[in-house]
């Protein structure tokens, strides 16, 4: 039983944008935006990109890593830019970078990167498979390179 081609998405379609500014509530008493919003917001961008992708009911199976390389601070605007980095049958690789800008300045810093696998789901609850991805640009390209490399490392068992 041959098993029926997917559907082809360019990398490009998958992108998503998202930014929100950061409010005293967000932070800690030294005014630092707390870890766990950060995780929150990266968990919602790169969600949103797997469904964008995949046009179906996703969940995280896996999140691989998230570096915090700066603080966010109150009133700073945190920017998330999320895509589909890899596509396997029925899962996705979704890459996130964070930013914050400061308002009053204008500087940009990069304050954490991060990539998440999630799995596509049908109406049952199963996994159900997703499109294939095309990556067209040179950097799509190595992204998707870099997170074969990374599936590869996952579902090899340890020593």
């Amino acid at each position: 039983m041959s098993e029926t081609p997917r559907e082809l998405k360019k990398a490009s379609e998958t992108h998503v944008f998202l930014a929100q500014l950061m409010h005293p509530a967000d932070a800690s008493f030294q005014g630092n935006i707390h870890g766990g919003l950060i995780m929150r917001l990266i968990d919602e961008a790169a969600g949103t990109a797997a469904y964008r992708f995949c046009r179906n009911r996703v969940v995280t199976a896996h999140i691989d890593s998230i570096d915090f390389h700066h603080p966010v601070h109150i009133g700073e605007v945190v920017m998330l830019k999320a895509s589909v980095n890899y596509a396997g049958r029925t899962s996705m690789e979704i890459g996130v970078r964070v930013e914050a800008e400061n308002l009053a300045t204008g500087e940009v810093i990069h304050t954490n990167s991060a990539y998440l696998v999630f799995v596509a789901l049908d109406q049952d609850g199963r996994p159900t498979p997703v499109p294939e991805l095309l990556p067209e640009t040179d950097e799509e390209k190595l992204r998707y390179t870099a997170a074969q490399q990374r599936r590869a490392r996952r579902t090899t068992p340890a020593d």
